[in-house]
């Protein structure tokens, strides 16, 4: 269902040109903001420990595949990744690719988002969407200004207003949300969004619940966030996230309703390659928890 790679196309189309005119400096053949392939392989010594890094529960590395279903149709795969850090601007920030790929008869997605969100305090400073849904197509490509309080479409010149000096995306939101202490029957109220129609945002924590999925039972936090505007959790569109009830705060279920159609997206998380968190905290209590896991694992698993 993805796109063949640019790599692949550009070999094909080489092999149609005549060799003469193949001769000359070397092309340029990826854009370092086009989606990456992942996952991308780390270990526990190609990733220090920053000590300005925010305590989170995820880091460089982490990969979670998702089935992807509208209705009761499985309809492809889903996968959030961690794919590094890059520098924006002298920021470091974490680079995060979220990608939905599937169909079923009239309905089909192919959705990328991309989001680099700073280490420190987790505000965004680079925002992607590129959108194939039914019905409905979108490609818009942001960039966070916060010493300027502007955000920048660098895909048709629009700009506007920051709704925060610490703006937060639809995608960079989740991975904000697995750092908060998600207490069930508590609101969280945050002004964070970049746009301020999109404010404020609210994140109700609804209850625990048990979510099974790939034969792998997972004790959950369902949350239910609210953004004022249109997107994946727009208000009004009965959104909810089924985090692991862990130090991981994994995503393992995610619903979200889709525009013209009798319906929700869902993502059932299918598989978990773990990262490497940054803060030293918690890296120590994420690789106590994976050894805990592993030795408590029945054999064979």
């Amino acid at each position: 269902m993805r796109p063949a790679s640019p790599f692949v196309l550009l070999a094909v189309l080489a092999a149609s040109v005549p060799l003469s005119a193949q001769q000359g400096p070397e092309p340029e053949l990826q854009d370092p903001l086009a989606p990456v392939a992942v996952p991308v392989l780390y270990t526990a010594e190609s990733v220090p420990v920053d000590p300005f890094a925010a305590r989170a529960p995820f880091g460089p590395g982490e990969h979670l595949v998702y089935k992807v279903k509208v209705g009761v149709f499985g309809v492809g795969e889903g996968y959030m990744s961690v794919v590094g850090v890059e520098d924006v601007r002298g920021n470091p920030a974490y680079r995060v690719e979220m990608g939905i790929h599937g169909g079923w008869g009239p309905a089909t997605v192919d959705d990328t988002y991309q989001t680099w969100f700073d280490v420190s305090t987790l505000q965004s400073w680079r925002f992607i969407q590129d959108i194939d849904d039914v019905g409905y197509q979108s490609y818009r490509h942001f960039e966070f200004f916060p010493e300027r309080m502007r955000w920048e479409r660098q895909d048709n010149d629009e700009a506007g207003d920051l709704g925060s000096a610490l703006p937060l995306d639809d995608i960079a939101f989740i991975y904000f949300i697995r750092t908060l202490p998600l207490e069930v029957g508590k609101s969280y109220t945050f002004s964070r969004y970049f746009k301020g129609t999109g404010n404020p945002v609210v994140v109700h924590v609804l209850r625990k619940d048990q979510r099974e999925t790939e034969g792998v039972v997972y004790n959950t936090i369902v949350v239910s966030p609210e953004i004022q505007t249109r997107g994946l959790f727009s208000k009004g569109g009965k959104a909810e996230i089924h985090f692991s009830d862990d130090e991981r705060r994994l995503p393992v279920y995610v619903k979200s309703d889709i525009p013209n159609f009798p319906g929700s997206l869902t993502l059932h998380l299918r598989s978990v390659e773990e990262g490497f968190p940054l803060n030293a905290d918690s890296r120590t209590r994420a690789l106590e928890a994976r050894i805990a896991r592993e030795e408590a694992a029945p054999p064979g698993r």
